[in-house]
């Protein structure tokens, strides 16, 4: 069994250490002993960029993303947009691009230095308020790839962005036509990110099932559940957010 090597740690702001450790070829966040992310397994980040520029069907959109974690989501949003498009990035532990720009450069290789994109060492929930009261431009779509999704277990406080009031600001901040994207790791019983809420209903939903690349690991340390990847239409929600997949919503 090849050994696990702790290159680094990260203190998060409000919370707990964050552990970047290399496996063979492949690099893992850890959160005490959970698994939150790592290199072997992409598809549903990707998939949150992915899906949700193909609802905008805006070729050069305004995009938020919270949260950077390896960088996946940003990748495919840059690759889809065109030369107008901009991404900003709220990160709020600078450790995570410190980590990009280091250790994980050969993920990252030009990516950070693309002219579109602005890192915002913030909490996103600040990034949502600069829209909300006009400090900043409002945004196209925002994807919240925050903590496990609505049910977080890496920083207090997380779970407030997908609470009624949370989402209400989201979707203040959206300009008209706006996307609201959001992954989670797994079902969240009673979370308004469940899309029982006013600011989430519409007719319709493009969501993909994707490879769980976070959440609760099995003893071996792999994620529990790697559905393969399906695309699916779905009417208004009634079940919970399927696991490692993201969510996406036109909010308005």
């Amino acid at each position: 069994m090849l050994p696990r090597e702790t290159i680094a740690s990260a203190r998060i702001p409000g919370g707990e250490t964050l552990t970047l450790v290399r496996h063979g070829g492949d690099h893992v966040v850890m959160l005490g002993r959970e698994e939150l992310m790592g290199t072997r397994m992409r598809f549903s980040e990707e998939q949150l960029a992915v899906l949700t520029l193909e609802r905008l069907g805006k070729p050069d959109p305004r995009l938020l993303v919270g949260g950077y974690g390896m960088g996946f989501t940003l990748r495919a949003a840059l690759a889809a947009m065109g030369p107008g498009g901009r991404v900003t990035v709220a990160e709020i532990v600078p450790e995570i691009i410190e980590w990009a720009r280091g250790p994980l450069a050969h993920l990252t290789g030009d990516t950070l230095g693309d002219p579109r994109l602005t890192i915002a060492p913030c909490d996103v929930a600040a990034a949502i308020d600069d829209a909300v009261d006009g400090t900043s431009a409002r945004y196209d779509a925002i994807l919240l790839d925050v903590d496990n999704g609505p049910d977080g277990i890496v920083r207090t406080g997380n779970e407030r962005l997908y609470t009624r009031t949370g989402l209400a600001r989201a979707r203040a901040a959206l300009a008209p036509g706006g996307v609201l994207a959001v992954w989670s790791a797994a079902p969240t019983p009673g979370s308004p990110a469940g899309c029982r809420t006013p600011a989430s209903r519409s007719r319709s939903a493009w969501c993909a099932r994707g490879r769980a690349t976070r959440g609760r690991a099995t003893p071996s340390g792999s994620p529990a559940r790697r559905d393969q990847p399906r695309l699916m239409r779905r009417r208004p929600m009634k079940s919970r957010l399927p696991i490692g997949m993201p969510f996406i919503r036109r909010m308005s």
